[in-house]
């Protein structure tokens, strides 16, 4: 583990031409936007609840497509409790079709299965899907707003309140670094069993292939999500969960002046407090769930049986064990003095070849997808997600004309308390499409047959 975290702390290097002061006075610095009254970040063990660097954390920002989070919970419990599954059409009214991109683009009067809503939120961060959702849930946008509020204040979250569920902007609308924290800390903790959505790298909507707008996904080693947010008034927002070998962070980015900077800094701060992190749980948790919020312990037993995500994440690397000395310098943050601050903004490092930064396709090389046709293939059952993907990647290689429009993903799913995977492919416009695929398929000695998602 001591190579991993090695590695990762040499991801963010600063050129030789930044003071003397710069290396010395601080390993994580504030960036310059701090002046600005946007910056505010907060990294936070997910196993302790302790608050690991903190700047500007409790004061009120902007929280823009970060508000989806919310919005994404109030959906994972819904599933969890039964109320409605994945393929459950959410209808788009004419107010939900006319809020303005990102987008699907779905036209009013028009439906979508609730797990296309999920990935849209997720790696588009689609507005429309957003509105959507909230009125399927709430009757009314601006009631779900309410009650994303209401589920805000149950979670801790005591400076955050919700006026839509897309992070539009609106006066009214605001939060803190340390409310969206507890927020990213609460969505793993009482959502394992969905938790894996937030680490897809694309989807695909009909012919659309959408890709993540978390750039950290498959860059840094452990980063498993969580969102991304920007609106002018906000600046660039970022939340990231890392998991290596038991520990956990959950860390928290806004006001950034850039995607880019937003991220180095990112990085940086994941360099200096993943290794400080604890590898096991205790003290004072935040965002535990309550009595309506189905646990870490019991979510597997509410969820239904065929509520697993579409997971694309990337496999994890085994790592050696961390050298967890104390840092010796005890307090980062009081040592960003202008200075040095002015030296970051301007120096704009960038990541280092090698190390922790692993190059990689903007999108996923595999489709991954709900299909909003509602109609599948299936032609194999897994025991392990590498497994399921061999198979995916054999059968497009052995029917490459009968699959070359369709989208291949995998599926977890649960029976008798064992995980399997399903493999199968999905974009047919209808029963019949999907029958003639497997029939071509069966020509091929390839099992297979049509289910409706």
């Amino acid at each position: 583990m001591r190579q991993a975290f090695g590695a990762l702390a040499r991801f963010v290097r600063f050129p030789a031409r930044i003071s003397i002061a710069l290396l010395l006075a601080a390993a994580i610095v504030l960036p310059a936007q701090a002046a600005g009254g946007k910056y505010a970040a907060i990294v936070v063990d997910a196993n302790t609840g302790k608050t690991l660097f903190g700047a500007n954390e409790d004061a009120r920002r902007f929280p823009a497509s970060l508000t989806k989070m919310m919005t994404l919970y109030m959906v994972f419990e819904g599933m969890a409790a039964g109320r409605f599954g994945k393929s459950t059409p959410v209808r788009f009214s004419a107010h939900a079709a006319s809020m303005p991109p990102t987008k699907l683009g779905v036209k009013a009067g028009g439906s979508v299965p609730m797990e296309v809503i999920i990935y849209a939120l997720v790696t588009r961060s689609a507005n429309d899907a957003a509105a959507a959702v909230a009125e399927f849930l709430g009757g009314s946008e601006a009631e779900f707003a309410r009650m994303m509020t209401a589920k805000a204040r149950k979670l801790g979250m005591r400076n955050t309140v919700f006026r839509n569920a897309s992070g539009l902007p609106d006066p009214g609308q605001f939060t803190t670094a340390r409310d969206m924290s507890t927020l990213g800390i609460a969505l793993r903790e009482h959502f394992p069993q969905y938790y894996a959505y937030f680490s897809t790298r694309s989807f695909t909507f009909g012919r659309q292939r959408m890709g993540n707008h978390n750039k950290l996904l498959g860059r840094v080693e452990g980063v498993d999500g969580i969102k991304t947010g920007y609106t002018r008034a906000s600046g660039f927002n970022l939340v990231s969960s890392v998991k290596i070998d038991g520990r956990k962070v959950v860390a928290v980015v806004m006001g950034g002046e850039s995607g880019g900077a937003r991220d180095r800094h990112m990085a940086e701060l994941l360099r200096k407090y993943v290794p400080q992190a604890s590898s096991r749980g205790g003290g004072t948790l935040v965002a535990r769930s309550d009595a309506a919020t189905p646990g870490i312990g019991d979510a597997a037993a509410t969820a239904r049986a065929d509520a697993g995500p579409v997971t694309v994440a990337l496999p994890k690397k085994n790592a050696p064990t961390p050298d967890t000395r104390p840092d010796a310098v005890a307090d980062l943050a009081s040592a960003a003095t202008s200075r040095i601050e002015q030296a970051f903004a301007q120096s704009q490092p960038r990541p280092a070849a090698g190390a922790v930064e692993r190059k990689s396709p903007d999108v996923d090389p595999v489709k991954t997808a709900s299909i909003p046709s509602g109609w599948a293939i299936q032609v194999a059952a897994a025991q392990s997600e590498s497994d399921a993907r061999k198979q995916l990647a054999a059968t497009s290689r052995q029917a490459p004309a009968i699959l070359a429009d369709a989208a291949g993903y995998t599926m977890a799913f649960d029976k008798n308390g064992v995980t399997y995977f399903r493999v199968r492919f999905g974009g047919f416009s209808s029963k019949a499409e999907a029958w003639n695929a497997c029939n071509a398929l069966k020509k091929k000695k390839i099992a297979c047959y049509a289910v409706q998602q």
